[in-house]
């Protein structure tokens, strides 16, 4: 009999065969045959675990599945199951399937990884604290760690917490550029992928590809429990109502355009107003703009003070009954600034408003309720959450979404079609028009499920110190000017040092090895109404470094010398 030398989450082999022996009276010095069986093994995947492949969508139409017992990907019992009794000649299974321990059954990517062990040994409060700095920050005048102004915490250490062990999953973390390693701080434009995501996208195209929803094959059956498992863990993250409220998209871009098409074409008209904030991102600026223009509405703006945070008050003041939509960001990705996100959805609901939020730089790095927010719609792209680029999210109210017009016809979002008359499905399948991002979908699920099990509270903790620590030693580089200096504010050090273009900073700093973004960062309004037109942008994520800080700073030093 084979030995599995990959004992993961495995029964003790031999405890099995005592059992097996036990349960089948096997002769004397002969042991029931085993199978052998890896979880690990990319060689041999999983059997359907629909069942019989047939298209979940048949549910809808009523004509493809028994109702009674559908048998498809939805509370299939074999969800779990990636190996089934494997029956013997005396036909009957080698262990009833009642005794087979749970262990053995489970989906690749579903079980605990290796790396989740040793990651839970670190949030049950095994804690390594990092020799940090690591990199000597000279000519300063003074001994370097005077420039660690949270003395009392050293740097880095976060109960549960273990930034160079997380470091590890990343692979291009350890990428050279220009003769040095890579310091990567342009988060806020796109986070890197761990290994977990970048295993599990391929995975999918070696085992899984195949559309979804509209065949009865077993790869279409994968394929569509990977989707719309992916759909479950995006609802648990943002602790939507339904998964009915989750609509994958390309992106926060392309969700934003969707409302503004669909449910803003069929309820706005001449003379309503929307409000945005003086923060946002040319994404929820430009389709507002369009719609204005194309149907005659008026768009107001809620202003900020010269930290770049809202004004509440002001707000108040500009909001009637004519209002009927109110658009922001919860994070500026431009300052960093964390807006007041709650109290503008209440004021907006008090004046029967509508409200979306721009969640593209908050889910990164706090943890997002949509339940508690009571925001209208929601939504975020996957490569700001350390998932694939090319897929997003738009979170809507389930109620709201089935009385929007969909934005694009085609397949999967029709219930039926004549040539005299279409009937849609509801949500999210009247949003979903043709053969949408399927393996990439399946990639943000692995990510939101990296960041979960790390825990959204350890990363924003963690990043608040990184914040504050990189922020201390900023403003102690001569001629640097911070732009956005918010009370609160999520990872990102927007500014401007005299005597400097901000792509002359970054192309400095790109010699050291250190990815940053320079220019207007999609964001225009507000950097002007701060009285420049680009800035240096500096944006951290939970695998960042107070080491890579130091290069940061030491490298800017080194250009005002």
């Amino acid at each position: 009999m084979s030995t599995n030398t990959n004992s993961g989450n495995l029964p003790d082999i031999q405890e099995l065969q005592t059992l097996a022996n036990q349960l089948f009276k096997a002769q004397p010095n002969e042991d029931i045959v085993l199978p052998e069986y890896n979880p690990y093994d990319a060689t041999k995947p999983p059997v359907s675990v629909a069942g019989s492949g047939v298209s979940p969508s048949g549910i809808h139409h009523g004509n493809a599945v028994n109702l009674q017992d559908p048998q498809t990907g939805f509370n299939d019992p074999g969800l779990n199951a990636s190996i089934q009794p494997v029956e013997q000649d005396l036909g009957r299974s080698f262990l009833p399937f009642e005794l087979i321990p749970d262990s053995l059954f489970h989906l690749p990517f579903q079980q605990e990884q290796p790396f989740e062990k040793q990651l839970q040994q670190v949030l049950n409060g095994i804690v390594t604290t990092p020799n940090l700095p690591q990199i000597p920050l000279t000519g300063f005048g003074t001994d370097p760690a005077a420039y660690y102004f949270l003395k009392d915490k050293p740097a880095a250490t976060l109960p549960g917490f273990d930034v160079n062990f997380i470091r590890k999953d990343f692979p291009i973390l350890s990428e050279n550029v220009n003769g040095k390693q890579l310091v990567w701080l342009d988060n806020a434009a796109t986070t890197q992928k761990p290994r977990q995501v970048i295993d599990r996208i391929s995975y999918f195209y070696e085992h899984e590809n195949s559309n979804i929803h509209r065949a009865a094959h077993e790869l279409a059956a994968r394929a569509t429990d990977a989707y719309e498992g992916a759909r479950k863990k995006v609802q648990g993250f943002l602790n939507a109502g339904s998964v009915n409220e989750i609509i994958f998209t390309r992106g926060t871009t392309e969700s934003i355009n969707l409302v503004a098409k669909s449910w803003g074409e069929q309820y706005l008209h001449a003379g309503d107003e929307i409000i945005i904030s003086h923060l946002e991102h040319h994404a929820n600026i430009v389709p507002w703009q369009q719609l204005a223009a194309k149907k005659n509405l008026t768009i107001k703006v809620i202003p900020v003070d010269d930290d770049g945070q809202i004004l509440l008050d002001e707000y108040v003041k500009r909001i009637t009954p004519k209002t009927k939509l109110v658009s922001f960001t919860q994070v500026s990705n431009a300052l960093g600034t964390v807006t007041p996100a709650a109290q503008i959805v209440q004021i907006a609901h008090s004046a029967g408003a509508k409200v979306l939020v721009d969640g593209a730089q908050s889910v990164s790095h706090m943890p997002v309720d949509v339940k508690s927010l009571d925001a209208d719609w929601f939504v975020f792209s996957g490569h700001k959450v350390f998932g694939p680029t090319g897929i997003g999210v738009l979170y809507g109210k389930e109620e709201l979404l089935n009385v929007t017009q969909p934005w694009q016809g085609g397949g999967n979002m029709i219930k039926d079609v004549t040539f005299e008359h279409t009937t849609y499905h509801n949500a999210p399948g009247r949003f979903e028009a043709g053969t949408g991002n399927i393996a990439d979908a399946v990639g943000l699920g692995a990510a939101i499920d990296y960041v979960t099990r790390i825990g959204m509270g350890f990363i924003a903790q963690y990043e608040h110190f990184l914040l504050e620590y990189a922020t201390g030693l900023l403003k102690q580089v001569p001629g640097l000017r911070l732009i956005g200096t918010a009370a609160e504010k999520a990872s990102v050090l927007s500014f401007v040092l005299d005597g400097y273009k901000t792509e002359e900073v970054g192309a400095e700093l790109n010699k050291q090895g250190i990815a940053v973004r320079s220019g207007h960062h999609c964001a225009q309004p507000i950097l002007r109404r701060l009285g420049v037109e680009s800035t240096v942008r500096p944006s951290l994520a939970f695998y960042n470094t107070c080491a890579e800080v130091d290069l940061l700073v030491k490298t800017l030093h080194g250009l005002k010398k």
